[in-house]
């Protein structure tokens, strides 16, 4: 399926949805807005014309953060997100950045440690959910 996915450049607004439907639905639509979102670069992963995963994407100096990572709950596990996150990873690497960091929600541990990403620090909470940051250098291709 990641073969019939587009990877493109959206704008803020165009997370908003997906962010808000996947990552924090118990809140309101302005909980998911970042005061800087106008700085970011935000990435939409498109399938039969649908968007259905988006990542910001925010690069200070030569250390990038990637923030409100989210694919539509139908549409994980199949590739897609991971597409995406690699598109992300090699955008900031060809921006200058030498290292990636996030913070993620504990229970996608495993995921991000298949893209290089290893836990720094001690879990903390937002609400109710675990999070740890995790990071890596960005000077190999990502796999």
């Amino acid at each position: 399926m990641s073969n019939q996915v587009q990877i493109r450049p959206i704008t803020a607004a165009e997370t908003y949805t997906l962010r808000h439907q996947v990552l924090w639905p118990q809140e309101t639509p302005d909980y998911i807005k970042l005061n800087n979102d106008d700085q970011g670069h935000h990435f939409g992963a498109m399938y039969n014309g649908q968007l259905v995963s988006v990542i910001s994407l925010f690069i200070d100096g030569n250390v990038a953060r990637f923030r409100k990572f989210a694919t539509r709950p139908d549409c994980q596990g199949q590739g897609i997100g991971s597409k995406l996150l690699r598109h992300a990873m090699d955008y900031a690497r060809d921006k200058g950045a030498q290292r990636i960091w996030c913070d993620a929600r504990a229970v996608n541990e495993a995921f991000y440690r298949a893209f290089g990403l290893e836990p720094e620090g001690n879990r903390f909470y937002r609400g109710t959910i675990p999070y740890m940051r995790m990071a890596r250098d960005l000077q190999e291709p990502v796999l």
